[in-house]
């Protein structure tokens, strides 16, 4: 059974979310002209034959919106949960952009569950990273949750 259309519209935010975060740390792109970009060009467009599912424009909005705007906070709870003698820097700019959005909604979404926050963003780590690169985020992430979701 396929997940309902609003369930697969928020993984498409978050995907989209994350992959803007990646860009605009690449690029140094503004925020609205970031958003402007997916917005028309990105959400339900046509690559090689697929159509790309439309994600929730206010939901990506929010999460893009709201790591730019909380990014020093954001930043110091993953720092403290990094292992001793890591540094936020040393990580992969794809890992850094799944860490900061993960951490945003655990921060700022309590509508959005633990489990979900969290299955949501180990399944965007698979599209970029190995399973031991997921586990650290599975990891990071639950620290996160444990500290902030009491």
């Amino acid at each position: 059974m396929a997940p309902p259309k609003k369930s697969r519209a928020r993984s498409a935010a978050r995907l989209n979310a994350v992959q803007a975060l990646y860009q605009q740390e690449m690029e140094g792109t503004p925020t609205p002209l970031l958003l402007h970009e997916f917005h028309q060009h990105r959400f339900g467009a046509t690559i090689d034959e697929a159509t790309l599912i439309d994600a929730e424009m206010d939901f990506f909005d929010d999460i893009v919106r709201g790591v730019t705007a909380r990014s020093e906070e954001i930043d110091r709870v993953i720092t403290e949960r990094l292992a001793e003698g890591w540094k936020l820097d040393r990580l992969d700019r794809s890992m850094r952009a799944i860490l900061r959005a993960g951490t945003y909604e655990l921060l700022a979404r309590p509508d959005v569950t633990v489990g979900t926050v969290i299955d949501e963003y180990l399944d965007v780590a698979h599209a970029f990273f190995d399973e031991k690169d997921v586990k650290f985020v599975n990891g990071l992430l639950d620290k996160v949750a444990r500290d902030v979701r009491r």
